[in-house]
């Protein structure tokens, strides 16, 4: 017969089997706090104060209304007076930059005779999602930024025509297509789902089957175990790229405007210490239950921080320093910039840094966590 007495028994030795398991606890308990912050507190869809650089050329009193207004509409915030359009360019290829004003010489004087004055505006929009709220924006600038300026003989230009034009040149994805910016950003995503999880649980496989002893007897050195395990997946990894490069060409038409070489290395770098970071897992966890959740704790915030999702710039600062220490979110960067922008080594050079950082130190991590395991 059923027996309430057993029935409590088992129940309290799984209370009991909880505690001692920690990272099952700390997924029942961690897991939902850190959900709730991050999409209470660091997701916005709608980011403001964006990174703006300008060329002004005309150093009349319009212009720099202009600029006061683009401030104060808290979507701008200008961190670059450039001194020529090179150097324009070269921050919006490196991504410092989201927006670029350039106000010409002839404004002011265009704008007292009422001859079509204009201000061109560049948007770096491989992400639409990140530019949309500002380019809406901009809609109201020209009859606001002007107002307190337009007194005396301008006076009856009030209420008409708007007294300037606001150009805004989308560049990068002029279509604001969202597939340019998500399908490549899938490659970071699916490789850290994958390589991760297969190198962890592959480690934590043999030592559940009992043939970890074997590999230990062997006098190979961590080094060399680590390479041997590795080196299969890295034909993995640049596969699976490839199938996901050519689908995003021949399904999405995902431009492709060259930097290959900074892709390459990208792409290299990131295979290796997404394996590393694999193999470092496995020498910590117990079980490939625990290797999976432990490498669930890595790709919740690779997707949610990393800008892959959700606009990098619309986060707080406390969130965009958790995303730039995520190794996902310098190859999203390296890879976008590569295949919208045709960014080379030298814009594309801080963010392979980064990736250099992350596998030297995630490797010797997992060379000195094996020999410990070996002691």
């Amino acid at each position: 017969m059923f027996s309430l007495t057993r029935t409590w028994a088992i129940l309290v030795k799984e209370f009991v089997q909880l505690t001692r398991d920690r990272l099952t606890y700390a997924m029942i308990l961690v897991l939902p706090v850190i959900q709730l912050m991050l999409f209470g507190y660091a997701i916005n869809d709608d980011p403001r104060r964006l990174p703006t650089a300008v060329l002004v050329q005309d150093n009349g009193a319009f212009s720099r209304s202009v600029l006061t207004a683009l401030t104060n509409s808290g979507y701008f915030d200008v961190t670059l007076e450039a001194r020529s359009q090179a150097e324009l360019d070269r921050a919006l290829e490196r991504g410092e930059v989201q927006f670029a004003v350039i106000i010409p010489g002839d404004f002011t004087r265009r704008v007292v005779r009422g001859d079509e004055a204009q201000i061109l505006i560049e948007a770096d929009a491989a992400d639409p999602s990140a530019t949309s709220g500002a380019v809406a924006a901009l809609s109201a600038l020209p009859q606001q930024a002007l107002a307190r300026d337009l007194t005396g003989p301008l006076a009856a230009r009030q209420g008409g025509a708007a007294p300037f034009e606001v150009v805004v040149h989308r560049r990068y994805n002029p279509e604001a297509i969202g597939a340019y910016n998500i399908v490549p950003g899938l490659l970071g995503v699916i490789l850290s789902m994958t390589l991760v999880m297969m190198t962890s649980l592959g480690m934590a496989r043999e030592r559940e089957r009992g043939t970890m002893e074997g590999l230990l007897a062997t006098p190979a050195q961590p080094l060399e175990v680590m390479a041997g395990k590795l080196a299969p997946y890295v034909l993995v990894g640049l596969i699976q790229s490839a199938v996901i490069l050519i689908l995003a060409r021949v399904l999405f038409s995902v431009p492709m405007q060259g930097g290959w070489i900074a892709f390459g290395l990208g792409l290299t770098l990131f295979i290796v210490g997404s394996l590393a970071l694999g193999f470092l897992i496995s020498t910590v966890a117990r079980s490939q239950l625990q290797a999976m959740q432990m490498s669930f704790f890595y790709v919740l915030p690779s997707i949610l921080l990393s800008g892959f999702m959700f606009p990098f710039r619309g986060m707080p600062e406390w969130a965009q320093a958790l995303g730039t220490a995520i190794p996902v979110t310098h190859f999203l960067r390296v890879v976008r910039g590569s295949l919208l922008k045709g960014v080379g080594l030298e814009n594309a050079g801080p963010s392979l840094f980064a990736l250099v950082v992350f596998v030297l130190a995630v490797s010797t991590l997992a060379m000195l966590r094996y020999r410990t395991t070996l002691d």
